[in-house]
């Protein structure tokens, strides 16, 4: 059942694709100031209570629904798994940015794509080169690529439609609150930050080892063993080390314009093995991400059949 509302999901985000700011990103942008606004006093604890009732409570609810549904109603279920899965990810919720480019980038036309990389990432981007805006981009599609596919689909084959919804507002919240620092913020945030992390531990690595097993194997173990702790951020230093040595390409290193959160071009270490970034690792990129969800959508296949069988 979990395969088929995957299937069904990705093509109907294909044909139609969701307008996420509208009917995601900006309802979630309001709940998360909704929630700080009345329960941020900057202190830990009460930054633990609104992201329970803002991410663990709704998951609980949908799954208690979902689990009634399946029970009673199978296709209302089933139906309910679809929609949750449409919500909460898919490609076309990042892809246009990425595609338009790499469009750019084709025809020479720099300044658009410096003006789409600095609408996608957010930050100036005024001297980027060609070779840079593609590194950048393709540091973006791998992380894009897992926040919004690879890790929503996993806790959806694992936890049902509850634990993409439960992965989305994690993620969300943790946009919201976990990297402010504002002093009187406080420390409102930091429990959104440890709890994303320990809920995107696993994803990551799994979406690491797909990139690994379907690109160069040898040189994505490699880079990922030696490389990934000299990211500031250890969870996207293995996502982005593994995809640059599956890629066989070059990551990370100082650019003109820094467009990273940190906004410091010595967190940037290379990563990756191989030649420079440019738009022809882009088209390669493209091709990384779908050989991954191929595999992923395989061996969910495999599982439904040996359960099946079994049976």
């Amino acid at each position: 059942m979990s395969l088929i509302s995957i299937v069904i999901a990705l093509i109907i985000e294909q044909l139609h694709a969701l307008p996420v700011q509208r009917a995601v990103r900006d309802p979630l942008a309001r709940m998360a100031e909704f929630l700080e606004d009345k329960f941020n006093d900057g202190g830990r604890s009460h930054g633990a209570i609104a992201w329970g009732l803002g991410a663990a409570l709704p998951a609980a609810l949908l799954s208690l629904l979902y689990a009634l549904l399946m029970v009673f109603q199978p296709l209302l279920g089933f139906l309910l798994g679809i929609g949750v899965l449409y919500l909460t990810m898919g490609f076309r919720q990042f892809s246009h940015f990425f595609t338009n480019i790499h469009l750019a980038l084709r025809v020479g036309d720099i300044e658009q794509a410096r003006q789409l990389l600095a609408q996608w990432r957010g930050g100036a981007g005024d001297r980027l080169t060609s070779g840079e805006i593609a590194r950048l981009a393709i540091e973006q599609a791998l992380l894009a690529s897992h926040r919004h596919v690879f890790a929503p689909l996993l806790w959806f084959a694992v936890l049902g439609p509850a634990g993409a919804l439960f992965y989305r507002l994690a993620h969300s919240l943790d946009e919201h609150w976990g990297k402010r620092s504002e002093q009187e913020f406080g420390e409102f945030g930091q429990f959104a930050h440890q709890a994303f992390a320990f809920i995107d531990w696993l994803p990551l690595r799994v979406t690491a080892a797909a990139f690994a097993v379907v690109g160069d194997f040898e040189d994505a173990v490699y880079c990922w063993r030696n490389q990934a702790d000299l990211w500031p951020d250890g969870g996207s230093g293995i996502l982005l080390a593994s995809g640059a040595g599956a890629l066989g390409v070059r990551l990370g290193m100082p650019v003109h314009d820094v467009i990273q959160d940190t906004g410091d071009a010595s967190d940037r270490p290379e990563l990756g093995l191989g030649e420079d970034a440019d738009p022809d690792f882009m088209q390669s990129t493209i091709g990384l991400v779908w050989r991954s969800l191929v595999l992923g959508l395989a061996v969910l296949a495999l599982v439904w059949i040996s359960s099946w069988v079994g049976s």
